[in-house]
């Protein structure tokens, strides 16, 4: 399975990646949505998309509604540690957008691992 993680902060992104290595999955990774875009362009077999929701250049929740317009059949994953009106705001908002599942940032690799496979 291929899974793309779209994650602005690198040592989360690293995290998640090696979670999702260690069980065997192909990781590609991006630092915004913007970024996040062009790599579903260009590979077309990911199943998967686990994006943060506060990122710069292009957010989470307009990835997300990208995603579900042009790739429909791209499960999403959901995650956030917040911001200033807490975690839970944007994670129920992602959830309205098109999002698959949700996971509140920390999260233990376990939690991912059982999301994906919820999926």
């Amino acid at each position: 399975m291929k899974i793309l993680v779209i994650e602005d902060d690198a040592a989360v992104r690293k995290y998640i990646s090696t979670i999702l290595k260690r069980e065997n999955y192909t990781v590609y990774e991006a630092e915004n949505g913007t970024n996040g875009l062009f790599i579903l362009q260009t590979h077309k077999d990911i199943s998967v998309m686990i994006t943060d929701l506060i990122m710069p250049e292009k957010e989470g929740i307009e990835t997300i509604s990208e995603v579900t317009k042009q790739y429909p059949a791209i499960k999403i994953i959901a995650i956030s540690g917040g911001g200033q009106v807490g975690a839970e705001n944007y994670l129920v908002l992602a959830d309205a957008l098109g999002a698959h599942t949700t996971l509140k940032k920390p999260f233990t690799g376990q939690e991912l691992i059982r999301a994906i496979n919820n999926l």
